[in-house]
């Protein structure tokens, strides 16, 4: 998953320096945040529900750290104030979070639809033949409440 983390975290650098601008301009703060879900997130977690539980924890903690990034962007926010107080004001959940969220919704959608080829697509194993974890692990913690 080397190869796709670091196209994911090329792309999300390459949008917020384009962004930068923008994001660090006097706009309401709505309006860049839908900037960076737009533009930056989408890039972030692009089919993320196929790869992320393949990532490594280090590869983990670089794709959140380029969200905090441009979080503290948007806020014009110094080194003393810290990423989760950022990211609670805003009402942005971690990329795990977010990942979680659709990788469930997709799942749902697929389990619960007309076309039985797609229920149960990536069934729920003890363990993948090769060890590594699997797509639908993604979803097997419960849904985070508000």
């Amino acid at each position: 998953m080397a190869a796709q983390v670091e196209q994911v975290i090329h792309q999300s650098r390459a949008a917020r320096s384009m962004l930068r601008p923008v994001l660090r301009s006097h706009l309401p703060l709505r309006a860049k945040l839908a900037l960076y879900k737009g533009y930056i997130r989408s890039r972030l977690t692009y089919a993320a529900p196929a790869w992320y539980a393949l990532c490594s924890t280090s590869q983990r903690k670089r794709i959140q750290a380029l969200q905090n990034i441009a979080l503290r962007m948007i806020v014009g926010a110094g080194r003393y104030v810290l990423n989760s107080v950022i990211a609670r004001d805003l009402c942005i959940e971690t990329v795990k979070e977010f990942i979680q969220r659709i990788a469930r919704q997709m799942f749902d959608i697929a389990d619960q639809g007309p076309h039985e080829f797609l229920r149960n697509i990536t069934p729920t194993h003890e363990r993948s033949p090769s060890g590594r974890p699997l797509p639908r692990e993604l979803v097997k913690t419960p849904p985070h409440k508000n």
